[in-house]
């Protein structure tokens, strides 16, 4: 990637990358393997953390990311603009390339049934280091990092001292299993969900059993809070309640 790159960010200072504002799980010792051979509390399809087979993606970065070029009209209600850049971690590859990044991501801010849905918010891209939110697809390694990995699988993160939404390019490539292979629902996923922190939402359960997982559940991970609860996931009970997964905060809008 030619363009300069906008900053250093995981090297120079490890106590601060280790301690995200929005940390994906809370335990130091998760439990083992979940959902062992006879445990009937959660359907397989509902539970489990564990990153997908599939494509290649980048495991290591250099912590330096570039803006992509290219701008937006503003999206959204007439209420107080977030600007946003997106950017990609210097060495990362990945099929379509920055654009093709960029592309989802204003694509699903841009949708109805993402987060402008509510009347309460309105985005626009910007292609300079000043944005609100710093879109930003990060390789495995430099994700942990700065996302932590106290529970021991693969996330993502909002780091609001950063005002960096950390996407970590094995999800993006992988996805999660919940969404049975379906790519681009996990990819819409992921960007509300990390978007979402960055407009202070917490983490939620699944309230019902059936009903669509909230976008602020860790669907990452799964769906059913017993196995959340399990794995030592924060905000979640035991309660047996098991929900379907789905990518956007107001699914029945638009």
């Amino acid at each position: 990637m030619s363009r300069a790159p906008t900053e250093v960010a995981v090297a120079e200072d490890p106590a601060r990358a280790a301690a995200p504002t929005v940390q994906h799980g809370v335990a130091e010792h998760p439990s083992p393997a979940p959902n062992p051979e006879g445990d009937k509390r959660y359907p397989e399809s509902m539970a489990t953390a564990e990153l997908p087979d599939g494509g290649p993606f980048t495991e290591r970065g250099t912590g330096r990311w570039s803006i992509v070029p290219g701008t937006t009209d503003r999206v959204g209600p007439d209420v107080p603009v977030r600007t946003y850049s997106v950017e990609v971690e210097e060495g990362v590859a990945l099929p379509g390339g920055p654009q093709g990044f960029a592309a989802t991501v204003h694509s699903v801010l841009s949708h109805p049934k993402s987060w402008i849905g509510s009347g309460d918010h309105a985005f626009q891209r910007v292609a300079n280091g000043d944005a609100d939110l710093r879109v930003s697809l990060t390789s495995q390694m430099t994700t942990r990092k700065l996302c932590g990995f106290a529970i021991p699988y693969d996330g993502s993160c909002w780091r609001g001292d950063l005002r960096r939404v950390i996407i970590n390019t094995a999800r993006w490539e992988r996805g999660a299993v919940v969404f049975q292979g379906n790519i681009v629902a996990y990819q819409q996923y992921l960007i509300n969900h990390e978007v979402g922190h960055a407009l202070n939402f917490d983490h939620v359960p699944c309230p019902a059993n059936g009903e669509l997982a909230p976008v602020m559940m860790q669907q990452t991970w799964g769906t059913s809070n017993n196995y959340l609860a399990d794995i030592g996931t924060d905000r979640v009970a035991a309660d047996g309640k098991n929900c379907l997964a789905n990518p956007w905060p107001f699914p029945r809008s638009g």
